[in-house]
C-alpha cells in the first residue's frame, strides 16, 4: 500500500500535477504507527486521475474521489472494470483538492468547487492530526497549514476552524472526535468538547449504520473504556445509547459487587477488551448487565435485580436492531446477555444440560465474558475454572454426540410424527449425553420404554 501510493504520487507529479499524501496516514506515519490505508490529494481532477490510472472506481466522483486499485501496480491496463461492481481490493483514495460548500444533509457537502491550493483543501476537513500533507518524493517533508504537528505532540484533538461548522458539516465527526481521542490516548481541546456538548442531539441526523460502525471501533481499538468515558462527558452516551447511560448510579450489592455501580462495574469490563476483540463480544460486554436499571429494587436482604439477564437479552436485541448490526451478530450478543448469569449454575446442571450449554455457537466468547465479568467484580474463578476443565476433559464428540435415533427410527418403530417427536428426540439426546444408552438399540429400547404408544 504505502509503495503503491508513492508510486501514485509519482505518476501524478511526472504528469505535471500536485500530489500528497494526506490525511490519518499521514499522522501514524509521523506517530511511528503502521497505517491502515493511504490517501492521496492532487489538484488534477478525477477525470483526469482516472485518464492517467486506466483501472479506477469512480466511488465517489461527484466529490473528487475516485479509488486506485493497487494490486498488480505498475502493469496499467485498460479496462472495463471502472463500470463493474467494486471488487473487494486493496485501494488508494485520490481526492482532488476542493472547497465544500454548504451541507445541507449534515454529511454530504451540497457542491463542491475544485482548486489548485493544498491549504484550501486542508482547511476544510475535520481535525489538525488529519489535516496534515507529506511529500515522500521530497525527504518526507511535512506541509502543516492548521497545527497539526504541534497538537500530535500535545496530545490534542482539535477541529480545524471553527469546531460548531466542522460538526454541522458532518455530525458524525463528533463521534470521530471521541474515537481518536480514545484510540491515541489523547484529549478534547475544550473549544471542540464545548461544540460537542452543544450539538449531541443532533448526532440523531447520523443513520445508525454510521453511528454503529464508530462505536464497534471504539469497542474492538483497546481503548473502549477511554472511550466510553468520553462519550459520556461529551453527553453523546445518552444520545447514542441510553440504556447504558442509564446504568451510571444504579447500586449493586457490596458483597458480589464491591467495585461499585452497573457503570463502574460496565467500564472495568471495557478496560479488559484488548485491541481486536470481536465486535459481538465487545458488544455483549458493554450489554451484559442493561437490564439491570429497569429492574433494580431493594429486598429485604439485598439490592436485587430479578430477571435483568432475561430483560437484559431482550433490550439487547432492540438496541442490536436499531444499529442496524446483521441478524447473525445481534444472535450472538442477544445470546452472550441472555447467557451471561448461567454460569452460576454449572457445577448444579444435569450432564445434559451443561453439555448444551458448552455447545453454545461461540461458546469461547460466552466464556471469556463470564470471566472478565468476574475479574471486574468479586474476582472469584472457580467457575470459570470449572468451565475450562470441563472443556478440556470432555472430548468434542461427547459435547455434540452423532444421535442415537432419529425421527426415520422413530417411524420405522411404530410412531406417528407429530408434535412429540421433538420431546422425544430430546429425551434420547439427554439420556446420551449422560450416558445412559450408548448404542442404537439401546436408543430405540429408551424410547419404546419411555414413551409407550
Amino acid at each position: 500500500m504505502n509503495q503503491a501510493a508513492v508510486e501514485i504520487v509519482r505518476t501524478l507529479r511526472h504528469r505535471g500535477y500536485q500530489a500528497y499524501l494526506v490525511g490519518g496516514c499521514v499522522r501514524d506515519l509521523l506517530l511511528g504507527r503502521e497505517p491502515a490505508d493511504y490517501d492521496v490529494a492532487t489538484d488534477a481532477t478525477p477525470d483526469q486521475v482516472m485518464s492517467i490510472f486506466p483501472e479506477t472506481y469512480a466511488v465517489g466522483a461527484q466529490f473528487g474521489v475516485v479509488l486506485v486499485p493497487v494490486d498488480q501496480f505498475g502493469s496499467w491496463q485498460s479496462t472495463d472494470s471502472r463500470n463493474s461492481k467494486l471488487e473487494t481490493r486493496n485501494c488508494i483514495e485520490v481526492a482532488t483538492f476542493r472547497n465544500d460548500g454548504l451541507y445541507s444533509d449534515g454529511r454530504h457537502p451540497d457542491q463542491v468547487s475544485y482548486t489548485k491550493s493544498p491549504e484550501e483543501d486542508v482547511r476544510r476537513r475535520d481535525f489538525t492530526i488529519n489535516g496534515l500533507l507529506l511529500d515522500p518524493l521530497n525527504h518526507d517533508q511535512v506541509l502543516d497549514f492548521v497545527g497539526g504537528r504541534d497538537d500530535l505532540k500535545a496530545g490534542i484533538v482539535r477541529t480545524i476552524g471553527d469546531p460548531e461548522r466542522r460538526f454541522r458539516e458532518d455530525k458524525l465527526r463528533m463521534l470521530r472526535a471521541v474515537r481518536f481521542a480514545a484510540r491515541f490516548e489523547y484529549s478534547i481541546d475544550q473549544r471542540t468538547m464545548e461544540a460537542i456538548r452543544k450539538l449531541a442531539r443532533e448526532i440523531a441526523q447520523v443513520s445508525r449504520e454510521r453511528v454503529r460502525d464508530e462505536l464497534v471501533k471504539m469497542l474492538t481499538e483497546g481503548r473502549a473504556r477511554k472511550a466510553f468515558e468520553l462519550l459520556d462527558e461529551s453527553s453523546l452516551l445518552a444520545e447514542v445509547l441510553p440504556e447504558v447511560a442509564k446504568m451510571k448510579g444504579v447500586r449493586q450489592p457490596p458483597q458480589f459487587h464491591p467495585e461499585g455501580d452497573v457503570w463502574v462495574h460496565t467500564l472495568l469490563l471495557l478496560e479488559k477488551l484488548p485491541a481486536g476483540v470481536s465486535p459481538t463480544l465487545a458488544l455483549g460486554a458493554l450489554l451484559h448487565d442493561v437490564g439491570k436499571p429497569p429492574t433494580f429494587r431493594i429486598a429485604p436482604d439485598r439490592i436485587r435485580f430479578d430477571n435483568h439477564a432475561e430483560i437484559g437479552a431482550r433490550m439487547a436485541e432492540q438496541i442490536c436492531q436499531r444499529l442496524r448490526l446483521s441478524n447473525h451478530d445481534t444472535e450472538q450478543v442477544v445470546s452472550l446477555v441472555g447467557n451471561h448469569m448461567r454460569f452460576a449454575e454449572v457445577q448444579r446442571m444435569r450432564e445434559s444440560t451443561l453439555k448444551r450449554f458448552l455447545r453454545l455457537p461461540k461458546f469461547d466468547e460466552q466464556l471469556e465474558l463470564h470471566r472478565i465479568d468476574c475479574e471486574s467484580s468479586h474476582r472469584e474463578l472457580g467457575l470459570y475454572q470449572f468451565v475450562r476443565e470441563k472443556l478440556e476433559s470432555t472430548p468434542p464428540e461427547k459435547i455434540r454426540p452423532q444421535p442415537l435415533v432419529t425421527g426415520d427410527d422413530l417411524i420405522a418403530l411404530g410412531y406417528s410424527p407429530g408434535p412429540r417427536f421433538k420431546e422425544m428426540l430430546a429425551a434420547a439426546e439427554d439420556a446420551q449425553l449422560e450416558g445412559r444408552i450408548r448404542s442404537a438399540d439401546e436408543a430405540r429400547e429408551f424410547v419404546q420404554r419411555e414413551f409407550p404408544r
